[in-house]
C-alpha cells in the first residue's frame, strides 16, 4: 500500500492533484480544503489511501494523518464509500464532523450532497463509540437549533456548508435570535 506521497504539484484539477514524484505524475483525489490550498510548483506531502476496485485504482490524499484516519473510519461504515467519505471531508472539517457525530446531529451530515438522513444516522451510530470521548475543540462551539437554522438558510442561499459553518462559528454567542444571527452571518460575507 502507498502510505504517503511527497513531490511537487504538477497540476490542480477540480477534484484531484497531479503530484510529480521522480518524473512520474500521480493523480491523487483530495478533499476541497487541500485542493484550495494547493499551488502548482509547490512541494507537497500527502497521507494517502489506495482504493482498489476491479476496474480502477484510485489514490486519495490528505494533508494530515488525522484526516486520513477519519476517512478510513468513514468508509468503514456500511453504505459509505470513498466518494462519500471524500465528500464529507470536503464539506466538513474533521472537528466539525466529530462535533456532529459526538452530539448526534444527523441533520448537519445530511446537508452534504449524497448523504441522506438514514446514512447520516448510520454514520453517527457506527462512529460515535469509535471517535472516543467527545470534547468540543477549542474555538468550535456546539451548534444550537438557531445555528442549524442559520446554516440551512445560508446553504439555501447558495453558500457552501463550510462557508455557512465558518460564518455561524464567528457569531457572538450572546445573540440568540435566529433572524439576528442570520443577518450577522450574511454581513460577515460582505466584508
Amino acid at each position: 500500500m502507498i502510505a504517503t506521497v511527497e513531490g511537487r504539484i504538477g497540476a490542480v484539477a477540480k477534484d484531484a492533484l497531479v503530484v510529480s514524484v521522480s518524473g512520474i505524475g500521480l493523480r491523487i483525489l483530495c478533499p476541497q480544503p487541500t485542493l484550495a490550498a494547493a499551488r502548482v510548483g509547490e512541494p507537497i506531502a500527502l497521507h494517502t489511501h489506495l482504493v482498489v476496485r476491479e476496474n480502477e485504482l484510485a489514490l486519495i490524499g490528505f494533508a494530515t494523518a488525522e484526516e486520513l484516519t477519519f476517512f478510513q473510519q468513514l468508509i468503514g461504515v456500511s453504505g459509505v464509500g470513498p466518494k462519500l467519505g471524500l465528500s464529507l471531508l470536503s464539506a466538513l472539517a474533521p472537528d466539525a464532523l466529530r462535533l456532529a457525530i459526538g452530539q448526534e446531529q444527523p441533520d448537519l451530515l445530511a446537508r452534504v450532497p449524497g448523504i441522506g438522513k438514514k446514512t447520516a444516522q448510520k454514520i453517527i451510530l457506527e462512529l460515535k463509540d469509535k471517535i472516543g470521548a467527545f470534547e468540543v475543540p477549542e474555538g468550535l462551539a456546539a451548534l444550537t437549533e438557531a445555528d442549524a437554522a442559520v446554516i440551512d438558510a445560508l446553504t439555501a442561499l447558495g453558500y457552501s456548508i463550510v462557508e455557512a459553518q465558518r460564518a455561524v462559528q464567528s457569531l457572538p454567542r450572546d445573540v440568540t435570535a435566529i433572524e439576528e444571527r442570520l443577518r450577522r452571518a450574511l454581513a460577515s460575507f460582505g466584508g
